[in-house]
C-alpha cells in the first residue's frame, strides 16, 4: 500500500521493467481506446503485459488490482454499454484516483449510464466486498497476484466468482526457481514484483487443485532488473512476465479430441484468433484440437464464434512453458 500509494507516483519511478512490459502489439481497438482515457489514470499505472482479451462484448469482467484504472476503463469501451466491469484495489489512493475519473470517461464514451465500479477490498477475500458467486464472465489480472501472500486464496475466489466456462486471463511475474526468504523479505523487490513471483510450476500445481484447466500460455517475455544491488541479491534466477489464460470448464464439456471451424467475427480478430502459444485459429481453417482446447471452446463464450465437431486429434498439443 505505501509503494503504490506513496513512493510511486508515475510509472517512470519504478526500478524495473516488469511492470511495463507489453509482451505483444496491441490491436487497434485497443490502442484507439487508450487514447480516450485520462492522463492521471495512465500516469499511474503499473501493470504489465497485455490482459485484453478477446470477444468481450456485453461481458462482466472483474478487475483483481485495478489500480488507477487504467484497464478496467480500457475493458469499459470493448464491453459496451450493456457490459459491466469492477475494479477492486487494496490501496485506497489508487482507488480513489479511478473513483475520480468516472463521469469523464462516461461522458467520452457516451454512454448514458456507469458501467464500472471500483471497490476497496482484497482480492484473496471477494466475499467481502459482496461479489457473489458465478458473477462474472472473465477475471482479469495484471502484475498483481504476485504480490498477495496467498496466491492459492487468489485463484480459489477467481474461480468461485466466474460463471461456468468462464475465464481468468492475466499478467503476472514468474521466477525460474523457487525464491530465497532473503529475496522474499526485499521490500523493493516486492513492490516491483519480483519477491512476489510464483515459482512457474507451481501455477500449474495451484491451478489444478482450484479446479481450472491447464493454464494456457498466451505470451511471455523476460524481465530486465537493471539496478546492480537487486540483481546481486536476486542471483541466478531469471524472472519472466507471462500472460495465461485459465477456463472454469464443467465435467460435462470434456468429450475427447476434435475438429474446430473458426467463424470469425470477433472484433479484431476477424481473420485470425492467436488463443494462446500452441493454437491459432483463422477464418474457415479446419483445425484439430485436443480433448482439453475442445472442451474450452465449446464451454466458454468462444462456443458461437466456433464450429466443432468430435473426432481428429489423438494427442495433446503440448503446453507452453512461460520459462
Amino acid at each position: 500500500q505505501d509503494y503504490y500509494g506513496k513512493e510511486l507516483q508515475k510509472s517512470e519511478d519504478l526500478k524495473t521493467n516488469a511492470c511495463v512490459t507489453s509482451a505483444r502489439p496491441l490491436p487497434k481497438a485497443v490502442r484507439d481506446a487508450l487514447k480516450h482515457i485520462h492522463e492521471e489514470v495512465v500516469a499511474r499505472y503499473y501493470g504489465c503485459g497485455l490482459v485484453i482479451p478477446e470477444c468481450l462484448e456485453s461481458c462482466r469482467i472483474l478487475d483483481l488490482g485495478s489500480g488507477s484504472g487504467r484497464d478496467c476503463y480500457l475493458l469499459s469501451q470493448l464491453v459496451g454499454e450493456q457490459g459491466h466491469v469492477t475494479g477492486i484495489d487494496m490501496t485506497e489512493g489508487q482507488v480513489e484516483v479511478a473513483k475520480k475519473h468516472i463521469s469523464f470517461h462516461m461522458d467520452k464514451f457516451g454512454y448514458q449510464k456507469t458501467n464500472v465500479e471500483f471497490l476497496q477490498g482484497y482480492m484473496e477475500k471477494l466475499g467481502d466486498t459482496g461479489l457473489a458467486d458465478e458473477s462474472y464472465d472473465i477475471v482479469i489480472s495484471n502484475c498483481v497476484i504476485n504480490l498477495s501472500p496467498d496466491k492459492r486464496a487468489v485463484l480459489r475466489e477467481a474461480y468461485r466468482v466466474l460463471k461456468p466456462g468462464g475465464e481468468m486471463y492475466f499478467s503476472d511475474i514468474y521466477a525460474s526457481q523457487r525464491l530465497s526468504e532473503t529475496v522474499r523479505k526485499h521490500r523493493v523487490l516486492w513492490g516491483e514484483c519480483l519477491a512476489g513471483a510464483l515459482y512457474w510450476k507451481d501455477l500449474y500445481s495451484i491451478a489444478a487443485e482450484v479446479g481450472f484447466s491447464p493454464p494456457c500460455l498466451v505470451t511471455s517475455s523476460p524481465i530486465t532488473i537493471g539496478d546492480k544491488e537487486l540483481e546481486d541479491i536476486v542471483g541466478d534466477c531469471r524472472f519472466v512476465s507471462a500472460t495465461f489464460r485459465l477456463f472454469k470448464v464443467l465435467g460435462s464439456s470434456w468429450t475427447g479430441p476434435g475438429q474446430v471451424i473458426y467463424n470469425g467475427g470477433i472484433v479484431g480478430h476477424e481473420q485470425e484468433l492467436v488463443f494462446d502459444a500452441n493454437f491459432t485459429f483463422k477464418e474457415g481453417e479446419v483445425v484439430d484440437v485436443d480433448a482439453e482446447m475442445a472442451a474450452i471452446l465449446r464451454s466458454s463464450r468462444f462456443s458461437k464464434k466456433f464450429l466443432i465437431r468430435a473426432g481428429g486429434a489423438n494427442t495433446a498439443a503440448p503446453q507452453g512453458c512461460c520459462c
